[in-house]
């Protein structure tokens, strides 16, 4: 069985290469090209729904996509926590549909963040450096809010050592961790994880240098989306890579 796809936000750099994908995947079949122009009721008729469009316009076109009952990607940056939370309970009034959220598709970054998650409870210093190219509207980026909400996760309400946090330049506080945002000519997309303890620097980076590293991430994504149910969040959990934290408890010492 062939299943339609519309692609929201199919004129950008990631939306041109999820198109290639898709028109690639023998059991999907891409039905609707959407852009910022286009009328809510395109693509009404796709089994599933894309989004890669602006932070900004991401909820109105997932909330329709679901009403329309048509499973969803989301790879749109802006999706918090808090947002993600709202998803999840409104999925509960519709059990039989799936949305997968995706804060980066590539396996690289993906790594990055688990290792990050692993580490974090055992530093009190920990700072977030994350790079993109001039187009990319939206800062920080939903891959460092991610990595943020993780890090603070795994250190389970211990505060993050961030003197003078408020002041401008120290970046953004995401769940108490500072996150810096660089919008460079010449960059894709690059994420740097410090961790600061006594006598040391630990540092997690991540560089992608073409979009063809999301690739492999998207067709993931596409081979899930059918049976999805309820909402799924990141690449990980597509994947099975573990992000569980040890304890540091559990080891008798955190630095």
């Amino acid at each position: 069985m062939t299943h339609r796809v519309a692609v929201s936000g199919s004129t950008g750099r990631l939306g041109r290469l999820v198109c290639e994908v898709v028109e690639a995947h023998p059991r999907f079949e891409l039905s609707a090209r959407l852009r910022s122009t286009s009328l809510p009721e395109e693509g009404a008729d796709a089994d599933v729904l894309i989004d890669v469009s602006r932070p900004d316009a991401s909820p109105e076109i997932v909330e329709r996509a679901i009403l329309r009952g048509q499973q969803v990607i989301v790879g749109t940056s802006g999706w918090s926590a808090d947002r993600l939370g709202e998803l999840e309970q409104r999925l509960a009034d519709a059990p039989d549909r799936g949305v997968i959220v995706v804060p980066n598709f590539s396996l690289g970054s993906v790594l990055g963040t688990a290792l990050a998650r692993i580490a974090a409870p055992y530093f009190d210093a920990v700072e977030v450096i994350e790079a993109h190219h001039p187009a990319k509207v939206d800062s920080p980026s939903g891959t460092a809010v991610r990595t943020a909400e993780l890090m603070a996760e795994a250190r389970a309400g211990r505060p993050v050592d961030a003197p003078f946090a408020e002041q401008p330049a120290r970046g953004e506080l995401i769940a108490g961790i500072p996150v810096h945002s660089l919008r460079l000519a010449g960059v894709v997309a690059k994420q740097e994880v410090r961790f600061g303890g006594p006598g040391e620097v630990l540092t997690v980076t991540h560089d992608t240098h073409s979009n063809e590293a999301y690739r492999a991430g998207v067709q993931a994504a596409l081979d899930a989306i059918v049976e999805a149910r309820g909402l799924t969040v990141g690449l990980d959990a597509l994947l099975g890579i573990g992000t569980a934290p040890t304890s540091p408890a559990a080891s008798g010492s955190a630095a």
